[in-house]
């Protein structure tokens, strides 16, 4: 009977604690999703050899729909990139093409970053994607954080598990781990720089680092970031790639 009960008292407890965390992701969600933004990006690659600096100008509306213009350096500029659900194209303006990436090769390298392009396309609300369960908290950079263990509940999520440490006051994640379903770690992330932006906390730095390669890792930083603007539609066609 002692036994039953403490099972019972077991079963009661991780129900809490599942669904505290779930809060906890729909308050992260609450910051880092809107129904649209436009921000300009600096990208700082670490190269074998030397570093470079991308800067862009990104246009989103939700989850479904992105335009990025690459503006420096020279070599890039006039590149052009526009998700629309699930599809993806790029225009290049040295061959004038627009090129359609799909399949494995959205597991590829954006320009030589830490970045692929799978990273950059998934946009959805962490709690449309994933389940989560509280797993204690902990200091991180003189911050304290809930920790959360996410599992994706969807079949095309880019990672199946991610480890996220959340900011307790904030609710924006500091860090986060990215594993595969075999449970390798893929990549891990820091955010930083956080800035309250339009009523919502909000880290403009973020440094991500492919565990499966060499390197310092790529750092990204955002600015001039504003939410909920109005967006013209044809910006998000492929006519607007060669404009």
């Amino acid at each position: 009977m002692k036994h039953f009960l403490l099972l019972i008292l077991l079963i009661s407890a991780t129900e809490v604690l599942s669904q505290d965390a779930e809060a906890i992701l729909q308050k992260v969600d609450r910051n880092l999703s809107s129904e649209n933004r436009i921000f300009e990006s600096a990208m700082l690659i670490h190269g074998r050899r030397n570093d470079r600096t991308v800067t862009s100008r990104t246009y989103s509306v939700g989850n479904k729909k992105s335009f990025t213009e690459y503006l420096t350096p020279p070599r890039e500029q006039g590149t052009k990139m526009l998700k629309l659900e699930s599809q993806l194209w790029i225009y290049s303006p040295s061959t004038d093409r627009i090129i359609q990436i799909s399949g494995h090769m959205l597991r590829q390298s954006v320009m030589g970053s830490d970045l692929s392009y799978v990273d950059m396309m998934d946009d959805r609300k962490l709690t449309d994607v994933y389940s989560a369960i509280y797993a204690g908290d902990e200091i991180f950079d003189d911050r304290k954080v809930h920790v959360l263990e996410l599992t994706a509940k969807v079949t095309d999520a880019a990672y199946y598990k991610r480890k996220m440490w959340i900011d307790r006051e904030r609710f924006v994640p500091l860090k986060e781990e990215l594993y595969a379903k075999s449970g390798q770690l893929l990549k891990r992330t820091t955010l930083s720089e956080v800035k309250q932006i339009g009523g919502r906390w909000f880290p403009t730095k973020i440094v991500f680092k492919d565990m499966l390669k060499e390197g310092e890792g790529t750092e990204f930083r955002m600015s001039n970031i504003k939410f909920n603007q109005k967006i013209p539609d044809y910006i998000f066609s492929k006519a607007a790639l060669k404009k």
